[in-house]
């Protein structure tokens, strides 16, 4: 099993957050990543990086787009993509 460290627990819980709760964020949720160096550039970049994912995410689902199979195989089994060519 994996173990998530401090940098990554920290950039799950704001995704999580800015995802789910987005009007509840507040400057103390920012705290941790300030604790590890990021300034407002960093902070700022992170937020784009979950809004992008979840409006990629919204539209494909609102499109009823569905993974191919060699995608969906993949996330089943763990094993990454082998690229084309």
């Amino acid at each position: 099993m994996k173990v998530l460290g401090d940098r990554q627990r920290a950039l799950c819980e704001i995704a999580e957050k800015l995802s789910g709760d987005p009007t509840k964020v507040c400057q103390d949720d920012w705290q941790p990543l300030r604790d590890m160096g990021f300034d407002d550039e960093a902070c700022l970049e992170v937020a784009h990086v979950v809004g992008i994912f979840n409006y990629l995410t919204r539209m494909a689902d609102g499109f009823g787009l569905q993974l191919d199979l060699a995608t969906r195989e993949a996330a089943e089994t763990g094993e990454a993509l082998k690229r084309a060519g």
